[in-house]
């Protein structure tokens, strides 16, 4: 897609993406049996970190123990291949369209350091959610919401609205 004379870029009407989205989840669902799911990568990402430092503790961990199997890596998960193609497919988009760079978009009433630590912080709260809610936005409401699992729709709820209430507070930060 290219920019017009403003230099903004072109993007896909999100109501079209949504659109696809979905068709992407039944179409997992068909060939996998299961939903879309990310968080579960950086869980093997940590156990085959901690498994490579000691391998003995992994083993003697309740938690850890669960996701090491003997002579198969925790990274040999279909997580792991989805989240790789998911890379694969943003960085391929974006190079067709244009839109490869390194930049922080912010607003000019912050730095772009608090803008950094924000975002750091907000991806920390919202990957430790994922763990303790066991999914992330893809896997818990998304495909839960697939199903029609009432924690899914529970889960897409509470993203929502607790985003709507801290707008509030947030909203000088970008406005």
């Amino acid at each position: 897609m290219n920019s017009d004379k403003n230099n903004r870029h072109v993007y896909w009407n999100p109501y079209f993406g949504g659109f696809l989205l979905g068709l992407l989840i039944i179409f997992t669902f068909y060939m996998t049996g299961r939903g879309l799911g990310a968080s579960g990568v950086m869980k093997s990402s940590v156990v085959t970190v901690v498994d490579q430092v000691s391998h003995e503790h992994t083993l003697n961990n309740a938690y850890y123990s669960r996701f090491v199997e003997e002579g198969q890596s925790p990274m040999n998960n279909w997580l792991v291949f989805e989240t790789l193609g998911v890379l694969a497919g943003a960085f391929l988009s974006g190079s067709l369209a244009g839109r490869i760079g390194f930049r922080v978009q912010h607003s000019p009433k912050i730095t772009v350091k608090r803008r950094l630590v924000f975002a750091l912080l907000g991806g920390v709260l919202f990957g430790l959610g994922a763990q303790i809610a066991r999914g992330c936005t893809s896997g818990a409401a998304l495909s839960g919401m697939a199903v029609l699992s009432t924690g899914g729709f529970i889960t897409m709820i509470a993203i929502f609205g607790s985003a709507f209430l801290f707008a509030y507070f947030f909203r000088k930060n970008w406005i």
